[in-house]
């Protein structure tokens, strides 16, 4: 079993989303010790985003690692209410008709279903569901979008408020850690 470890936060050892999604890496191997890991810093090795004069997609070694793992662990942060650009690179190179989706004539069709992903979501502020910044949440609602449309429904590991207070960002990591606890075995 393969599994793709994937963070995009720029802040380093500060960071919520890597401390969430390197529990949830840590769980997933001691639940199954035969799992291969490998990991892609996208902060530290940026991926070129796509250009006029851009690789064929179909080819892409990027593209071909997403499809070669049978788990993703996302770390994604919140960053001007989206994902970070360097994230969205990776997704320009993973999106690709006729490799993860295509279009019948019934609409789109979804061709990675089968594929576990995890995404370890930290947001400053607090943007759930029912709270006053959550017309401005448009990191969890696009990653899911992006992930369904490719026939993946993923989980979600959220910390919210981190950015609120040593307090608030104790009990969001705390409790992100509760959640990495009850994950399915891989």
């Amino acid at each position: 079993m393969k599994l793709l470890h994937l963070d995009s936060s720029i802040t380093g050892e500060n960071s919520v989303s890597r401390k969430v999604s390197a529990a949830i890496v840590d769980r997933l191997r001691r639940e199954t010790p035969h799992i291969s890991v490998s990991h892609r810093d996208l902060a530290r090795d940026a991926i070129s985003h796509l250009s006029a004069l851009g690789p064929d997609m179909a080819d892409d070694p990027i593209l071909a690692e997403f499809l070669g793992a049978d788990i993703v662990v996302i770390g994604a942060p919140m960053y001007n209410f989206t994902i970070p650009s360097q994230l969205k690179a990776w997704l320009d190179r993973i999106l690709v008709a006729g490799k993860t989706f295509r279009y019948t004539e019934k609409g789109a069709e979804g061709l990675a279903g089968g594929k576990r992903v995890i995404l370890a979501i930290s947001r400053g502020g607090l943007y759930g569901e029912g709270s006053p910044g959550s017309a401005m949440e448009h990191l969890e609602t696009y990653l899911r979008g992006v992930f369904g449309f490719i026939g993946i429904l993923p989980e979600v590991v959220l910390a919210e408020g981190v950015n609120l207070g040593p307090d608030q960002r104790s009990a969001a990591v705390d409790g992100a850690l509760r959640q990495v606890e009850v994950l399915k075995a891989a």
